[in-house]
């Protein structure tokens, strides 16, 4: 855009074209930014909770695990965990947030039977197992939010430097371009007026 443009109709009527446009696309940027931070404000109260409720499963489990290893050997205990299977379950699936692609983690949540015999084994085993399981569940949701949250954060950060330019450089820059061009044609409106008047009054006193 060159703010030296000459001032004819049609420049006019593009400039206020391009300053309706920009306009609109600084609005638009406006909703998703808040949109985009209100999805974010929910996620960091969700992670909140979900890192709360964590810490207090991780306590009660390692106080299960630690009278386990009392009442069995820490030996046996680490006989038990190797035979625990890995998590095979999980899907990760994307969803669109304004234009934000997030993470979402297909996870069943189940109880799962216990991978040793019942026989030699102690309550609080079971409670320390149940305790990790639940962990492992807190973690993969948590895992979720916090990359859902990171990219919003970064696509609340790109969105507000495009409003930014548009509200403080491009929307002032084509106020100034309209008003210059309005200026001009009402001057040379003015000039042509009086022309006229000058001609008409040669006329009349011919």
């Amino acid at each position: 855009m060159n703010l030296n443009t000459v001032p004819t109709k049609g420049n006019l009527m593009a400039a206020k074209s391009s300053l309706a446009l920009a306009r609109q696309g600084y609005e638009l940027m406006d909703k998703k930014r808040n949109i985009l931070i209100r999805e974010i404000m929910d996620l960091t109260e969700k992670a909140d909770a979900i890192q709360s409720e964590i810490n207090k499963t991780f306590t009660s489990a390692y106080a299960a695990l630690e009278k386990a290893n009392i009442e069995l050997g820490i030996r046996n205990v680490e006989t038990f965990a190797f035979n625990v299977t890995p998590e095979e379950d999980i899907q990760v699936r994307i969803r669109s947030v304004m234009g934000t692609e997030i993470p979402v983690v297909k996870h069943v949540e189940e109880v799962r039977n216990p991978v040793y015999s019942f026989y030699g084994t102690t309550e609080s085993l079971d409670e320390a197992k149940a305790n990790f399981e639940k962990v492992k569940d807190l973690t993969i949701r948590l895992s979720m939010i916090e990359n859902a949250a990171y990219r919003l954060a970064y696509n609340i950060k790109k969105t507000q430097k495009r409003a930014n330019a548009l509200q403080n450089i491009t929307i002032p820059n084509y106020e100034v371009l309209v008003k210059n061009i309005e200026n001009a044609l009402e001057e040379k409106e003015r000039e042509e007026f009086t022309r006229l008047k000058v001609i008409k009054s040669r006329v009349n006193k011919k």
